[in-house]
């Protein structure tokens, strides 16, 4: 885990979820989750299906409301924010990378990587042009810049949505079982990319995965059963490539 003294990316306080509420099948997701990430942490989230991983997920990007409970995103608190307020937030600070990569096929991928700046902006410029081609470079796709979203390799794929979840520079990026559906070696390729931004940029990454190599190389395992946090520590044992 990173020194105490190294900036919140990051501060979950009592976060509980529950769906249903008001009717018979009421039920509660997640029961009080207390969580910090610092600035540059590496950390995977693991856990059985069901045991409200992607739920955890959803309420730290700000995508979903949690019940009660506090989130801050590098200190700011997200609760009783404006729609428009909260989705500028999380448009700045969050980046998101999922297991299906989410691509517009219509639109190459140059126009893929672009699209969280046009959300932002309303239409393109040349700076934009610019960073986007700039972070395809730096996950080697340069050549396909230019290529149709269907036209490229699974893996290319989801170096292309890692690039976009970094075009506005987040402080945070939430990964959703990034190489799930991913070949053996796509999969290392992709999971070094994110560790390589992660090193180089300091920016904090949470990770969930089933798949427990890649679990074993992060720094950090949090592993939540039930809705609950049941285990938090540093990976003493980190395993890392080349």
């Amino acid at each position: 885990m990173a020194d105490a003294a190294t900036p919140v990316t990051l501060r979950l306080e009592g976060v509980r979820k529950s769906y249903g509420i008001g009717t018979p099948v009421a039920t509660e997701v997640l029961h009080g989750i207390d969580l910090v990430l610092r600035q540059g942490e590496f950390a995977a989230l693991i856990g059985p299906s069901g045991s409200g991983k992607s739920t955890l997920l959803n309420v730290i990007g700000l995508l979903d409301h949690p019940d009660t409970g506090r989130i801050l995103i590098e200190e700011q608190a997200t609760q009783g924010l404006e729609d428009d307020v909260r989705t500028r937030l999380r448009g700045r600070a969050i980046g998101f990378v999922f297991q299906h990569h989410h691509l517009l096929p219509e639109f190459t991928a140059l126009e893929n990587v672009m699209m969280p700046l046009l959300a932002a902006r309303g239409r393109p410029d040349d700076e934009m042009r610019a960073r986007a081609a700039g972070l395809l470079d730096r996950v080697g796709l340069t050549p396909w810049r230019d290529h149709m979203a269907n036209d490229i390799s699974g893996g290319q794929q989801q170096r292309v949505a890692i690039a976009r979840a970094l075009a506005t520079h987040p402080p945070l990026v939430l990964a959703d079982e990034p190489t799930g559906n991913l070949d053996t070696r796509s999969a290392d390729g992709v999971f070094d990319l994110m560790r390589e931004i992660n090193v180089a940029n300091r920016t904090t990454f949470l990770i969930v995965t089933h798949d427990p190599r890649l679990a074993q190389r992060c720094d950090r395992i949090v592993e939540l059963v039930d809705g609950r946090i049941v285990a938090d520590a540093a990976n003493a044992n980190v395993v890392r490539r080349g």
